[in-house]
């Protein structure tokens, strides 16, 4: 039965015990709702060979090979992946448009006798919602920015507050990035789409009566885009700065960022780009500290030339007001709890 949900909530609220994702692996990939399972009908290689036929032959060969495909590959996901559920198991369906894929699949559940449902207009209705959502219309969040130079063990602070019970928003998680031009993962970052699908679940678990602590980002973390609608109130959300001496924040960036200070060929890569920004002789100061293999003395010039500056630059030009500045000392592991505990205390009196 085709279920049409008019807005994002009552989509997460399905009350469906699974969501399956019939299109192919690929299409999952990029992105998918939520929570969903990927069971695809058709391959990535028979999807392309289904469409390929359908441009350059015809749409009925086309048609005719895609039925034996999803009914055939359908077939064994029931006999494998489902063949555990039950009788009163409700699964709900969707594909690309809600159309054949999906239509096929949620058929063959049905007359099993499962209670199937099917996602009126397939993923193409979810990500309408979640554009919508994100871009259409504006948040219901009393953000709190909190600020500081690189170093300041911001991300770190974010993940002791959210213990402490504060509400959080982590987009450098979200993202999968460390949020600065060193700030790669080992895994890859997920697409756009699947940015903003993680980040509208997240704020849709949020309560607007309360406030929510995001650290002060640029408009993109990494090579992913803050939605126009979140963008706008964290550039006007009160800050919450923290501050500590640069021998301090030194000692803790050369440790949480290790695994990028180890490699030298890809920061050589990635410094090279600031050629143009910064001076020649500068990033040759760079390179040889690289060379050297001395990673506090690169983090500190690092900071020294490119973070603290463009920091600079950047309060200078956003001029948010601070409500708190907090001292994070020798930023031992007291200190951090300590400040954690003060940005909770706050929150509760916003």
């Amino acid at each position: 039965m085709p279920n049409r949900y008019e807005t994002l909530q009552d989509m997460m609220a399905h009350g469906y015990d699974t969501v399956i994702d019939v299109r192919s692996p690929a299409e999952f990939a990029e992105d998918h709702i939520p929570g969903a399972i990927n069971l695809p009908v058709l391959s990535n290689a028979e999807r392309a060979e289904v469409g390929t036929i359908y441009v350059q032959d015809s749409p009925f060969k086309a048609r005719k090979l895609g039925a034996a495909l999803v009914f055939r590959n359908a077939a064994n996901t029931i006999e494998t992946s489902l063949s555990h559920h039950e009788g009163g198991w409700r699964p709900l369906v969707y594909c690309w448009r809600g159309g054949q894929r999906s239509g096929s699949f949620s058929w063959m559940l049905s007359q099993i006798g499962w209670r199937a449902g099917l996602v009126e207009g397939g993923y193409q209705s979810y990500r309408r919602l979640v554009y919508s959502y994100l871009y259409g219309q504006e948040l219901p969040f009393r953000l709190i920015a909190l600020d500081g130079y690189t170093g300041s063990a911001k991300t770190e602070l974010l993940q002791r507050v959210r213990g402490l019970g504060g509400q959080v928003l982590d987009l450098e998680g979200l993202a999968n990035h460390r949020g600065s031009l060193l700030g790669g993962m080992a895994q890859p970052q997920p697409s756009q789409k699947g940015f903003e699908s993680a980040l509208a679940q997240a704020l849709l678990q949020m309560d607007p009566a309360r406030p929510v602590l995001v650290e002060a980002e640029s408009s993109k973390v990494g090579e992913r885009i803050i939605p126009p609608s979140l963008w706008r109130a964290m550039k006007q959300a009160p800050r919450v700065e923290v501050q500590a001496p640069i021998e301090a924040r030194c000692r803790y960036l050369t440790q949480a960022y290790d695994d990028i200070l180890s490699d030298g060929d890809m920061l050589r890569e990635k410094l090279g780009y600031l050629r143009g920004h910064r001076a020649n002789a500068v990033i040759d100061h760079w390179f040889d500290l690289i060379a050297g293999g001395d990673k506090a003395a690169l983090t500190l010039a690092l900071m020294q030339d490119h973070y603290d500056p463009a920091y600079q630059k950047s309060r200078r030009i956003n001029g948010a007001a601070s409500i708190a500045d907090l001292d994070l000392g020798q930023m031992a592991e007291d200190d951090l709890d300590r400040v954690a505990q003060q940005i909770c205390d706050l929150l509760q009196t916003r």
